[in-house]
């Protein structure tokens, strides 16, 4: 948006319209009398390509139109007499065609152009024209080039002369370029200079080449034959770059300079040019080259250092960069300097340029004409292509060095005036007319232009206008007022108005006025001012994953009054909105993203006076692609160094590898996670288990997902070796009650180490100092048989291999099996039986008796009926455990059913068997409260009568004696006073009469007994939204 960039480019705009504003001269309409102009012309010094045409171009305007004349060489050129040259139509262009014959060399020369009508004679520049060469290289022959390894050298390039000179570069035979370095670079002569040679530089084809612009040819010298001497034997796989000469003996050097040569160089160098310094220095060591500036520093903003620090390089050189420039070349075992003095000269240049001048009779005016240059420049002027002191004398003419003043011009002395300014270095040429007129004041515009413009900005209103003598210009707002000038306005010499800062209370009819003796004319312009086009909520950057859908918002802000359109890119291409991409006035979304999507989308908002943009980069994400090129390095008996080279990782960052493994022994074909490795690694050492063939293979992992898995690795195979693992899970138990079982969980696959694998199993009796049972076996489980009941073991175990065994497990123990437990619990009993609960009774087994371990007692009871007549009872057993070791063990026996008999008996419990049961207990609970009523129903059967109907409880929990129903009227949060209605136990319905149709109550009905009132069932009466159908209900119901 204009906000990032785009409002500076407005601003930018519009300064540069003032400039012109304020400089643009007074045009004289085309319509009026008036000497020639040239308006465009072929550059001063003109190079052409032989196999064209050559056309030299020259226009003007004037009124009458002009008619052209050409001088070559400095004598008339006539053209009728050339068969091959032709002028264009209402044109000075020359044409020159070679079809019919000759030669282009022919027409070099010096051609100048001269435009003339009745009221003067403009001048065109001299414009030297040449025909581009690219002169073939001279045949030579050149004897190889000897020289001793470490010494300087010097290849001559000496390129034809062409014009414009040729482009030099140094290739060998397969059009490979020489590589150059700080001790190996090609001069601004085109030289190929080595500071010292190498033994690897002798080589048999240097050639140097010459690019020739005009007729993209390359021509090539014959090559050069290099030769290098050394005194040791040289092996080019010795070469290194911290050894160049392979361990040979090569004599050191101190640097010399071999361009420019000695201790002192001038250099000179016109103004605007640019400006190439060169040091080359010979030496072993490779010298370093460094700049200096005597009594100052270099121009840091525009010195430039190429050709490895070799050449200084500034652009438009001033005469502030003129003075002492000193090059310093040092190695560690000394250095030189070379000081090359600069001077900058100059072509001339304007200081100030003569322009057209409209004067009226009687008028005074001038003509200006100021250059500068080094040396200074000498001006000359001329009136109609004559020199000004050879023209015929006029009173109202005076020239004054650079400056002609006119003094009470009379019509019909209109000429045009010609400023040379030349010095050695080259000349400007400058065309100004004096033109007299005798012309009112006229508008040149438009009439009545409707002009819209953004708030705040700066504003201007044109009136371009004409008028000799000069009119003076007022404009005026709404026509009221005085003219308008100072503070918010400006008025500019070409009739422009400027409003700096253009606000709606500025909106107006603006009338221009030009005034002078010859009499009056005006315009109007209309002036509107609009709100500011501009996005208020830009697209943000945002990644999405492949697949997802992407939005940029675009919002925009304009002024009613403006119609606007909206237009998407991406990177600067117009977007193609098809089946997929969809816009709408908000925004853009892009479904299903894909790679192509990524890119900057540019929201575009314009209306007819002025736009805003917004961009935002969308960035896909992806899983990355796979790991390639895995490698196994570094073996040893139990890790293997495995190495890869990450994929893509599509701009989001890997986070992690996955390195799987897949073995053919135990299960093959199938992978398995082995480690995973921070993202930023990609070489790592693998833990492995012994006795396994591997192979292996990487995922990548981002915020994305996985990526596909790499391709596998090599097979890697460990040696075997004994258990490392203990075989867990181990214990003792018995299936019977003269037996124990040794179980334990087999070691996995990846822990065996090797063949043969068996288990080491050990047991013996706890506490009695015998010996270590043993026995090995393939399986996971051991018996040992015949054993007394219930007695304790320790157990230990251990893997074995054909490599050895492993490590014993610790000790565990284990128990043989157990038996029926012998005894009873006796005298049970309960006492302190409330509604819902009881506290039980009895006394303890003798613990051997359990012949097992002790588990817990066990109650079984179920309620054998209810004490309400009728009521049937389900009388399924429930189990209630108690773990208790004191000598009068106790209980409590809760959620009971109140008002019902209960039977009960206990047993006592090992891990496999119950005793015999204890002798049977009946007793029974006291009455409690009812359950909610069974289900609860609100019937509306007229206008102003609900009736109400329920159910007795599933549960009485006692003798029911009625009913208890509490209600209140409810008006939103507003509540009324509580009322109460009890009824009979055999009553369960109640009408209720409304005070008006819209009443509404909240309802609370519970059952009684003695005890109390139970579980309330609470509901509102419903809306009830037809009236007409007064048997619409709410039922509920309470486990119907």
């Amino acid at each position: 948006m204009f906000g990032q960039g785009g409002h500076a480019a407005l601003a930018l705009m519009s300064l540069l319209l003032l400039l012109w504003h304020d400089a643009a001269p007074i045009e004289v309409p085309q319509d009026l009398k008036q000497p020639p102009t040239i308006v465009k012309q072929s550059v001063k010094d003109y190079i052409v390509d032989p196999r064209d045409n050559i056309i030299i171009e020259c226009e003007a305007k004037g009124n009458p139109v002009p008619t052209f004349s050409w001088r070559r060489n400095g004598k008339f050129f006539n053209i009728g007499k050339d068969p091959r040259v032709t002028m264009r139509k209402r044109s000075g262009t020359l044409e020159i065609g070679f079809r019919s014959g000759g030669r282009p060399e022919d027409y070099e020369g010096e051609y100048q152009c001269f435009a003339s009508n009745d009221f003067g004679v403009a001048l065109s520049n001299k414009i030297l024209l040449r025909v581009s060469k690219a002169p073939l290289w001279p045949k030579e022959v050149l004897e190889p080039v000897v020289v001793t390894e470490g010494s300087p050298l010097v290849l001559l390039c000496n390129p034809p002369p062409g014009l414009p000179p040729p482009f030099t570069f140094w290739m060998n035979s397969a059009m490979t370029p020489i590589p150059q370095d700080k001790r190996v670079s090609m001069g601004l002569n085109g030289d190929l200079y080595f500071s010292n040679v190498l033994a690897k530089d002798a080589h048999t084809d240097y050639s140097c080449n010459a690019r020739f612009l005009f007729t993209h040819t390359i021509q090539q010298k014959n090559p050069f034959t290099l030769k290098v001497l050394t005194k040791e034997p040289y092996n080019d796989t010795s070469y290194n770059t911290t050894d160049p000469y392979g361990g040979r003996k090569v004599a050191e050097s101190t640097p010399t300079f071999l361009s420019p040569p000695g201790t002192e160089s001038s250099k000179m160098v016109l103004r605007d040019e640019q400006l190439l310094l060169e040091c080359i220095a010979a030496g072993l060591p490779t010298p370093t080259i460094k700049w200096f500036k005597k009594g100052g520093d270099l121009p840091g903003r525009k010195v430039k250092f190429e050709n490895y620090n070799k050449t200084l390089k500034i652009i438009n050189v001033s005469e502030e960069d003129a003075g002492e420039y000193v090059c310093m070349a040092n190695n560690h075992l000394g250095s030189i300097r070379h000081s090359i003095f600069v001077q900058v000269k100059a072509a001339p240049y304007w200081l100030d340029k003569p322009t057209n001048l409209v004067l009226a009779p009687d008028e005074n005016g001038r003509l200006v004409c100021r250059a500068n240059g080094n040396p200074k420049p000498n001006i000359q002027w001329l009136i109609n292509g004559q020199p000004v002191d050879s023209a015929p004398p006029s009173l109202s003419r005076q020239v004054l060095g650079d400056t002609i003043i006119f003094r009470s011009v009379q019509m019909g002395s209109s000429a045009v005036y010609q400023c040379n300014a030349s010095n050695e270095h080259g000349y400007l040429l400058a065309n100004a007319f004096v033109s007299v007129l005798d012309m009112p004041p006229r508008m040149l515009g438009l009439k009545n232009q409707l002009i819209k413009v953004i708030e705040n900005n700066r504003t201007f209103l044109d009136c371009p206008f004409f008028g000799s003598p000069l009119p003076e210009l007022r404009w005026f707002k709404n026509g009221q007022g005085s003219g308008l000038d100072g503070g918010q306005y400006r008025v500019y010499i070409n009739g422009t108005l400027e409003i700096k800062r253009a606000r709606s209370e500025d909106e107006g009819t603006y009338t221009c006025v030009a005034n002078s003796i010859l009499g009056t004319a005006e315009n109007q312009v209309l002036l509107e001012v609009k709100e500011r086009t501009r996005i208020v909520r830009v697209p943000e950057h945002q990644s999405a994953i492949r697949g997802s859908t992407a939005r940029f918002d675009c919002v925009v802000k304009s002024d009613p009054s403006l119609p606007i359109t909206v237009a998407w890119t991406k990177d600067d291409k117009p977007l193609y909105l098809g089946w997929r991409l969809k816009k709408d006035e908000e925004s853009l979304n892009i479904p299903n993203v894909n790679e192509g999507d990524e890119g900057t989308y540019t929201c575009t908002v314009k209306s007819e006076i002025d736009q805003d943009s917004a961009s935002a980069r969308l960035t896909v994400l992806d899983r990355p692609d796979p790991p390639m090129d895995l490698d196994l390095s570094d073996p040893a008996a139990r890790s293997v160094r495995l190495t890869w080279i990450p994929g893509n990782d599509h701009r989001s960052p890997i986070t992690q590898f996955l390195v799987q493994f897949e073995e053919d022994r135990w299960e093959p074909g199938r992978w398995q996670n082995l480690s995973t490795y921070p993202g930023d690694l990609n070489s790592v050492i693998l833990q492995l288990a012994p006795y396994v063939n591997y192979q292996f293979r990487v995922i990548a992992i981002n915020s994305v997902g996985q990526s596909q898995p790499s391709r596998p690795s090599p097979r890697y195979k460990t040696s075997g070796a004994a258990p490392d693992a203990i075989p867990r899970g181990l214990r003792g138990w018995g299936s019977k009650k003269d037996n124990m079982e040794i179980t334990w969980e087999p070691l996995l696959d990846l822990e065996r180490n090797g063949p043969n694998l068996h288990y080491n199993v050990f047991w013996r009796r706890k506490d009695l100092g015998h010996e270590w049972n043993n026995v090995t076996t393939m399986g996971s489980k051991h018996v040992v048989q015949n054993t007394e009941t219930y007695v304790p073991y320790e157990i230990k175990i251990q893997a074995r291999n054909e490599f050895g065994q492993g490590p014993e497990s610790n000790v565990v123990t284990g128990y043989s099996g157990e038996d029926k437990p012998t005894d009873a619990p006796t005298d049970l009993r309960v006492s302190k039986v409330n509604s819902t609960k009881s506290n039980i009774h009895w006394k303890p087994v003798d613990l051997n008796s359990i012949q097992g371990e002790f588990k817990e007692y066990r109650l079984y009871y179920w309620r054998e009926a209810s004490l309400v007549p009728g009521l049937m009872v389900n009388k399924e057993k429930k189990t209630k455990g108690f773990y208790s070791t004191v000598a009068e063990p106790s209980g409590i026996l809760s959620d009971l059913v109140p008002y019902s008999k209960y039977k009960m008996f206990m047993v006592v419990a090992n891990n496999r068997f119950e005793s015999p049961p204890s002798n049977t207990v009946e007793f029974t609970t006291k009455e409690g409260v009812p359950d909610a009523p069974r289900f609860f129903r609100i019937n509306r059967r007229s206008f102003d009568t609900i009736h109400l109907e329920w159910d007795k409880p599933l549960e009485p929990n006692g003798i029911l004696i009625g009913y208890q129903l509490k209600y209140q009227t409810v008006n939103g949060s507003r509540i009324g006073r509580l009322q109460l209605e009890q009824f009979l136990p055999n009553v369960t319905d109640f009408t209720l009469r409304l005070p008006d149709r819209s009443t509404r109550y909240k309802f609370h009905l519970s059952a009684l007994t003695q005890v109390g009132a139970g579980e309330v069932y609470a509901e509102e009466s419903p809306h009830f939204t037809n009236e007409e159908n007064f048997t619409d209900a709410t039922g509920l119901g309470n486990g119907e």
